[in-house]
């Protein structure tokens, strides 16, 4: 089984092997989010070019969407544009990770391009200079679905050690985080942190803050760079948003939010009139917050309830949690804490832009 150590190693001792001669090529691995909200990859093999390679200077490529929920077999192929380039932690020396969006032969967005119609509401509204800041919480499990570090047949000690637990029997699997962890800085994704979480075998990153369409870009390319990590460890990530039923917390995805307005003094006022908007959208933002989030946001766990709207101050019981900080402050930004850990980040951000400044 792989550690963090040995990880690294067999990377850096990659990267003296893949460095050696590489005839003038790079592999650039192309990254596309699927039906099912997960990503795919697949590679290709590029001319070096001097100063790197932007995405406009990147081929179109395509791959058959038959076999990934997103186009008919008759009628398979789905193109592959890239959106967005970060050097590769797993292939050292040039070679790249290649984000892209997924396009329909009639140059139409793919049904499950969610990235498009968000880029245009980004670029509509950035005189606001929105920023994000993502919370993604996982569940790591073993190949049998069971939760690494739990008993084979019952359940762990209740709740309450575990939350930034440090020690055996508190936190598993950490080698995981850290290569995850040393993976995105490498790949230059704004992450900002992590810690272990509420239930064991529960974790979560952080990332940005992002300006605009740059959050979802970075949490998708962590996702893939968790679950490329975890398959190295022999694991699994689950973002089910209620993994485990029973007396545990689930999982979410909380989703800091702040204008230009609102970081400056006075911006209380811009942070509540955005509150006062999306409490009349809730059912709205509900429907693209996640699958199976009514089993998570039952009003218990850290959670409102999923069919009430609801804000305070430093409450993490409600939809909208004002930080204490910013509330003593007059400024800064709020968190929506109605995501589920499986929702599409370019959905969140995308319909809280829509909600406090309108559609394109």
């Amino acid at each position: 089984m792989a550690t963090t150590e040995s990880f690294l190693s067999n990377a850096a001792n990659l990267q003296k092997f893949l460095t050696l001669d590489q005839r003038g090529k790079i592999m650039a691995e192309y990254i596309w989010i699927d039906s099912e909200g997960s990503t795919r990859s697949k590679s290709r093999t590029l001319d070096e070019k001097e100063g790197g390679y932007k995405p406009d200077d990147l081929p179109i490529w395509n791959f058959d969407g038959s076999s990934t929920g997103q186009a008919p077999g008759d009628n398979s192929d789905v193109y592959l544009k890239p959106v967005a380039v970060f050097p590769d932690p797993f292939r050292l020396g040039g070679n790249i990770l290649v984000l892209s969006e997924c396009i329909d032969n009639d140059g139409t967005p793919n049904k499950y391009n969610f990235r498009h119609e968000t880029a245009k509401l980004m670029e509509a509204h950035a005189v606001h200079e929105p920023w994000f800041g993502l919370e993604q919480e996982y569940t790591l499990l073993d190949l049998n679905d069971r939760p690494y570090g739990w008993p084979k047949n019952g359940f762990p000690a209740p709740q309450g050690p575990y939350y930034c637990g440090v020690g055996a029997g508190k936190v598993v699997q950490r080698d995981i985080v850290e290569a995850h962890y040393r993976a995105c800085l490498y790949a230059g994704v704004k992450i900002s942190g992590t810690n272990a979480e509420v239930m064991p075998a529960q974790w979560e990153f952080q990332v940005g803050p992002c300006l605009g369409i740059e959050m979802g870009d970075h949490l998708w390319l962590a996702r893939f760079l968790l679950h490329r990590i975890a398959e190295e460890f022999g694991a699994k990530v689950s973002v089910h948003p209620k993994p485990i039923p029973g007396d545990w917390n689930g999982a979410g995805l909380h989703s800091n939010f702040s204008t230009k307005e609102m970081r400056e003094e006075g911006g209380m006022k811009h942070i509540e009139a955005a509150i006062e908007k999306l409490g009349k959208r809730h059912q709205e933002h509900i429907a693209v917050y996640g699958e199976d989030n009514e089993k998570r946001l039952t009003g218990r766990h850290e959670t409102g309830a999923i069919d009430q709207f609801s804000y305070g101050v430093a409450n993490r019981g409600c939809s909208i949690r004002i930080p204490r900080e910013c509330a003593a402050k007059g400024y800064g930004y709020f968190e929506d804490r109605r995501p589920a850990s499986n929702a599409d980040p370019y959905q969140i951000t995308g319909i809280i832009m829509e909600t406090c400044f309108g559609a394109v």
